[in-house]
């Protein structure tokens, strides 16, 4: 494909603002785009010509249907296909009116809603959300949108974010000119988010239940060699999955999502594939159609795409590096902190305000990124801790320093990086080194927050993260309208919220008691870190500002503690019908035969007594199995009595089920290593990791 082809399909698939200008009224163009910057409501006859150009595009496109695309509490995408054809009379027109793009209705009680809605109280409405681009996709025009209940309730992830930039927007415009920039008219935050997942054999996968029905492998003993050669990170790709990659960023390119980086990852079979920042709202709805895609594309190669926070144990999990920077409509990056740091008011402002609500909202960001998946995942193997922590490097804590300490600080020089090799030139090395285990890291000119899991949409942590830095805003400009000086107000902040930052070895012990000291919480799983969801003081944040109505905020705790519990359930029971259906009988099948061999032994006058140890360490792990299984049922009962309790259940999922799952899986993975390969009923590690 040459260059001018490659460009020419960048986008091809999706109705973007070049594609809408070539194709409606220049002052129909115009107006809607003076609503957008004004955050006005469009009017229905600017929506009924966009709709008219609109349908035309995607019938040209191949599209026969058109379906309102939007993200419910499930952590999905879902969306239900109506066709453009209507009949006048009995002739077949095809129609799409301004209505049928501005608002659609859907059922809202098959979704979770945490008691928002009850089960007869169906409507439901999706809106468009015109900020993000509509695109084709398998002969249907997919419509961006929100869902809420009939009542006005968000139902998904998309409204809080769209009402967090609104928030950001807002209090940024009424800090920045107290800081000298009277010039800004919109404030914006950008995010660029990398995506990292495992690719399998297809064939392997259909043979494993624990993959299929959740994820991630419940049972598994070590391969010989893992990640430990540091030969997979960034090494060469294998055809496989560079073809797969190759589509991957062909189509990716042709729905106008920019990916740019694309190599494999520390662990086997892992890989990564980043893209170029965009618009918050853009980037997470682009994320949740690359996983889509992902995982479509991965089976036309005989492959499975898994996006499971930590679908093998001892190796590697997947994350979502959010790549989190705010900046103004005149295009300055409010975290860029300029050749002389110290007098760049406006940076030192914005650092200041999300050192402080990182320090006070560490808990709402540890919800923000708390799944099943991550409770496996975080705290090892390039994964930042629970623990939530900021890192600045070196450079800014000397800024900080001075203003605390009101001291002198001439502005910073970069160094230069020499390599020692006559013939190669130095160049500039960066202010700060990275810290990979960091949670949410300064990284030169925006922050990296670590923790997002592999599956889960960018859409809950950049509502935080957007939340946090207005609320800061807010009271940094009420004490600056109460007559105090930015740069006292400014040092005020960096001196009661320091401790919140964090330069070190975040996986090492004596963080976390260093951490304890400080007083910054720790909540190790899912189930502690929604308690915070109960905290007045964290969800103020989010009812002050309108992200999220009270009613709101307590469905988020039903849903999320109902979702975990739902999960944990379908891991407990999928694993013991593996157990039973599964290894116990290959285990038994394996057991008879070797016994029988010591018996064949012992026949022909020969010491049978290593066969004999076999049998009977087997026999004795077989046994254990069959009683820790019956004991994980047990427990797997005891959760479902207490359903109605979600708070109780989710603790005896947690505290009782998992680690009674913990306990046979070690049983288990001990005997496999025990089993001759054949007599095993189902792929290994080595079969999954080292196969493509």
């Amino acid at each position: 494909m040459g260059i001018n082809n490659l460009l020419e399909e960048y986008g091809q698939h999706t109705f973007n603002d070049e594609v809408m200008k070539s194709r409606i009224p220049l002052d129909t163009y115009q107006a809607f785009h003076q609503a957008l910057d004004k955050g006005e409501p469009l009017s229905k006859e600017i929506a009924g010509v966009i709709a008219e150009a609109m349908k035309n595009w995607a019938i040209e496109k191949g599209a026969t249907h058109f379906t309102h695309w939007f993200s419910p509490l499930t952590g999905f995408t879902a969306g239900k296909h109506d066709s453009f054809l209507e009949l006048k009379g009995d002739t077949p027109i095809l129609e799409f009116s301004g209505k049928l793009l501005r608002k659609g209705e859907s059922d809202a009680s098959s979704f979770p809603s945490g008691g928002l809605r009850a089960t007869f109280e169906a409507r439901g409405y999706t809106a468009w959300d015109c900020t993000s681009p509509a695109f084709v996709k398998d002969g249907s025009l997919y419509i961006p949108t929100l869902f809420c209940s009939y009542t006005g309730e968000a139902l998904d992830n998309k409204t809080p974010l769209l009402k967090s930039c609104d928030a950001l927007n807002k209090e940024a415009l009424r800090l920045l000119p107290l800081l000298g920039m009277e010039d800004v008219t919109m404030v914006t935050s950008y995010v660029g988010s990398e995506q990292e997942y495992f690719l399998i054999s297809e064939e392997f996968y259909e043979q494993r239940l624990d993959l299929k029905f959740t994820g991630r492998t419940l049972f598994g003993a070590s391969a010989p060699k893992g990640q430990e050669l540091d030969d997979h990170y960034y090494g060469s790709i294998k055809p496989k999955v560079a073809s797969f990659m190759k589509e991957l960023d062909h189509e990716l390119w042709k729905f106008g999502i920019p990916a740019k980086t694309k190599h494999n990852e520390a662990a086997p079979c892992q890989h990564e594939i980043a893209c170029i920042y965009r618009t918050v709202n853009t980037t997470t709805d682009n994320n949740h159609l690359l996983m889509e895609l992902m995982q479509d594309i991965a089976k036309k190669h005989g492959l499975r795409c898994l996006l499971h926070e930590k679908p093998f144990a001892g190796i590697n999990g997947s994350g979502k590096h959010n790549n989190w920077s705010v900046v103004t409509n005149t295009g300055i990056n409010l975290f860029k902190p300029g050749a002389d740091p110290i007098n760049n008011l406006p940076f030192l402002a914005t650092l200041a305000c999300i050192v402080k609500g990182v320090d006070e909202y560490a808990d709402l960001l540890r919800l923000s990124i708390a799944c099943s998946g991550n409770d496996h995942r975080l705290g090892g193997n390039e994964a930042p801790p629970a623990i939530i922590s900021m890192f600045l490097g070196q450079d800014l804590d000397r800024v900080i320093e001075a203003i605390i300490e009101n001291k002198t600080l001439k502005g910073l020089t970069k160094d230069r990086f020499q390599t020692g090799v006559s013939v190669i030139p130095d160049f500039a090395k960066d202010n700060a080194d990275r810290n990979r285990t960091s949670p949410f890291a300064f990284t030169g000119n925006k922050f990296e927050f670590r923790g997002v899991g592999s599956s889960q949409s960018i859409a809950v942590a950049n509502t935080m993260l957007n939340s946090i830095l207005a609320i800061e805003m807010k009271k940094m400009a009420e004490l600056i309208e109460q007559g105090l000086k930015p740069l006292d107000v400014i040092k005020d902040f960096f001196e009661n919220h320091k401790r919140i930052i964090f330069n070190g070895d975040g996986y090492s012990h004596e963080w976390e008691e260093e951490a304890k000291k400080r007083g910054l919480p720790n909540r190790k799983t899912t189930v502690e870190a929604i308690e915070c969801l109960k905290d007045e003081k964290m969800t103020e944040v989010l009812t002050t500002l309108g992200v999220l109505s009270a009613n709101e905020v307590a469905s988020r705790y039903e849903v999320l503690l109902e979702s975990y519990c739902k999960l944990i359930q379908v891991e407990a029971k999928t694993s013991v019908k593996m157990i039973k259906n599964q290894i116990y009988p290959a285990v038994v099948s394996f057991l008879g035969d070797i016994s029988a061999s010591a018996i064949n032994v012992k026949e022909v006058g020969v010491n049978n007594d290593f066969l004999v140890d076999d049998v009977e360490i087997l026999a004795k792990l077989l046994n254990d199995i069959k009683g820790e299984t019956k004991e994980l049922e047990s427990l797997i009962i005891k959760a479902q009595e207490n359903k109605n309790n979600v708070t109780v259940a989710a603790t005896i999922w947690r505290n009782e089920v998992i680690e009674q799952m913990k306990k046979l899986r070690q049983i288990v993975d001990l005997v496999e290593t025990k089993v001759d390969d054949k007599y095993w009923p189902m792929p290994t590690y080595m079969d999954l990791l080292f196969e493509n």
